[in-house]
């Protein structure tokens, strides 16, 4: 990629996109595409089409997707197979149909089996039964590495798959009903905080295992392999660390200043009991994460409390 080169950044308001957006300009990229939803509906596929045609991105990163956490996905799986497919065949199919140069297409580590041994090596990828809570999500995030791929082998064109762990920090969704944990969490104790609430109550029995990596460092790891990497097969991106989600809301309401209890409501679900990715194959490449736990969270706190309205 040059500095000039025309670069389109799908889903770049979401929180992935719009940390990807931020890092290439950063790097002193100036020529990028950005459009709202208002201005480009990604599941129309002749809106779609057009717009490949006329602009011409040389590179794509595609971060666009419907995401969301546990009762999101069982409530509306629906939507997350459709949508996801929709956005992807559109974008993938119109990129080599224009000759685009390379693009990246983000993942998730929801693709991989329920049960599979940890940490999760990305040959594990369609080894076994998926996670029945967000199976419609995977099964979608799946078609897209496979479709990357297929292109790849029929056409020759350069399409690479990232599959990061559970993202986190500025622009993340705080929303109660659809959000992830760890923003669901910030969002919980710093209410709680606020109105003095002497308990704050938690899904599952907190035993989950998950790992988390700021959305930033899956920016600089998204440029890296943008400017690296030019193999079908996957890539994982995580920091190769976990915590307990008991842990994890330990360190959330330190963080928040909130003095009360946590509640575990142990009739809601846990989850994959442990989803740990194999960072191994990233790091050989030359890339590490950068930012700890802890301080992405600071970081996520203060950036929630200057912008959110609750």
């Amino acid at each position: 990629m040059k500095k000039d080169s025309k670069i389109f950044v799908a889903g770049h308001r979401g929180l992935v996109g719009s940390a990807i957006a931020r890092a290439l300009q950063n790097d002193g990229f100036t020529n990028l595409v950005l459009k709202t939803h208002q201005e480009l509906d990604l599941t129309n596929q002749q809106a779609v089409a057009d717009f490949f045609t006329k602009e011409k991105p040389e590179f794509v990163f595609l971060s666009a997707a419907k995401v969301g956490g546990i009762m999101a996905n069982k409530t509306f799986p629906a939507d997350f197979i459709y949508n996801n497919l929709a956005i992807q065949a559109n974008i993938i199919h119109s990129a080599y149909v224009n000759n685009v140069k390379k693009l990246l297409f983000l993942g998730s580590s929801c693709i991989y089996p329920k049960l599979c041994p940890q940490p999760i090596k990305e040959e594990y990828l369609l080894s076994g039964p998926l996670e029945e809570s967000n199976k419609a999500y995977a099964v979608a995030k799946i078609a897209g590495i496979i479709m990357c791929q297929s292109y790849n082998e029929q056409y020759g064109t350069n399409f690479i798959s990232l599959m990061p762990t559970n993202l986190y920090g500025q622009n993340d969704n705080f929303d109660l009903e659809n959000s992830h944990v760890l923003p669901a969490m910030i969002r919980k104790f710093h209410e709680a905080k606020v109105s003095l609430a002497p308990s704050v109550t938690l899904w599952g029995t907190g035993s989950a295992m998950r790992e988390f990596l700021h959305v930033d460092d899956l920016a600089d790891a998204s440029l890296f392999l943008m400017k690296n990497y030019n193999e079908s097969s996957i890539v994982n991106v995580g920091t190769g660390e976990d915590v307990t989600i008991k842990e994890l809301a330990e360190m959330i309401r330190n963080i928040v200043g909130y003095s009360g209890e946590i509640v575990w409501d142990t009739t809601k679900p846990d989850g994959t009991p442990r989803k740990l990715l194999d960072v191994s194959k990233m790091n050989s490449l030359g890339w590490k994460h950068r930012v700890p736990l802890d301080e992405g969270i600071t970081s996520t706190y203060n950036w929630f409390k200057e912008n959110y309205k609750l």
